[in-house]
């Protein structure tokens, strides 16, 4: 110690530091403590902290308690429109671990937490897409909104667009659409239902027991186009041989079902793809139901059914101002249900 730092420490100030060392407790001549500049390696390791953190906490809110959702469609109007952005309720099906790595969409693996209560008749729920009527597995992980009209162990069946549960009549949701310009189904729409081969239309279909755990599904010659990519979904290999079924290499007459489904229907009736074309929904794959819209603004929809997306406003192909001059703020903060 020279006598300049002993004479600092006599008259209460600390030490700078000496060139070539580092004191982060120095300060300056006044006493106030000295900014220590970082360098560039320092600073790059506090950012990406900074944002890793964030990102963590807006996944694990996301995934437990509330999470947001962009309506991409038509087939659930007028309950919700294409072009709203909706609050998710996630906690009351039961929360998960995060499910997609946030910009990239990649799926990771997740855990549920128990809800308040399962899906119900009459719910608007937000599910994860299963996948097409000939998918095991669906091409890209999305997230599908529709109405849950029947749960596990409800006998189903659509009768010239009326529904009937376990032989009752259900009202329309007053929010129910039937779009003159499709009233006319596709020419091949027998073809596209699901299940496979059993020959149901959109406006006909069933009836059918919505599958419940424990339920035996029977598997023979009838049965095995119908059934075999659903027990494929449920994790098991499928194959067969002649008149021989193989389930995980055994030869079977009947499948028991691991898991509940639900049915889900957009409430556009004659526009919309849905369990009548692509299968039951796994309660487990029900993430939450919608609260309210938060924003709202029109986007290019398929409005005649042939694939192509038609614009519903002229803002949409025009400048960001102008589309925000397109804003549907009566939407705003709508409930729901």
């Amino acid at each position: 110690m020279n006598p300049e730092e002993r004479k600092q420490i006599l008259s209460g100030k600390k030490a700078t530091a000496r060139p070539g060392t580092t004191n982060q407790n120095a300060t300056d001549s006044a006493g106030k403590p000295v900014q220590q500049k970082l360098t560039f390696g320092q600073e790059l390791w506090s950012w990406t902290k900074t944002i890793f953190s964030s990102l963590l906490i807006v996944m694990v809110i996301n995934g437990i308690l509330i999470a947001s959702f962009v309506v991409p469609t038509g087939s659930m109007e007028n309950e919700v429109l294409p072009g709203d952005f909706l609050f998710v309720n996630r906690f009351i099906y039961g929360g998960s671990s995060p499910q997609t790595i946030p910009f990239f969409n990649i799926p990771l693996p997740y855990f549920t937490l128990p809800g308040l209560r399962d899906p119900q008749k009459g719910d608007v729920i937000v599910f994860i897409f299963p996948g097409g009527r000939s998918d095991v597995k669906a091409r890209d992980f999305q997230y599908y909104l529709k109405r849950c009209v029947a749960t596990a162990g409800d006998t189903l069946q659509i009768i010239n667009t009326k529904i009937y549960i376990n032989g009752v009549e259900q009202p329309l949701p007053e929010s129910a659409k039937f779009d003159p310009l499709l009233s006319t189904p596709s020419s091949g729409d027998a073809s596209q239902t699901f299940p496979d081969g059993y020959g149901f239309t959109r406006d006909n279909w069933g009836p059918m027991r919505i599958p419940q755990k424990g339920d035996i599904i029977p598997l023979n010659d009838s049965t095995y186009r119908a059934w075999r990519i659903f027990v494929m979904r449920e994790g098991h290999e499928v194959e067969r041989n002649g008149e021989i079924i193989n389930v995980d290499g055994k030869p079977v007459t009947s499948y028991t079902v691991e898991r509940d489904y639900c049915f889900g229907m957009g409430d556009n009736r004659w526009n919309s793809l849905d369990s009548r074309y692509w299968g039951f929904v796994p309660m487990d794959d029900v993430i939450g139901t919608p609260l309210i819209v938060y924003w709202s603004w029109p986007v290019a929809v398929d409005r005649d059914g042939d694939g192509i997306a038609n614009t519903e406003n002229p803002a949409e192909q025009t400048s960001f101002w102008e589309k925000l001059g397109s804003i549907r703020w009566g939407r705003l903060f709508n409930v729901i249900d």
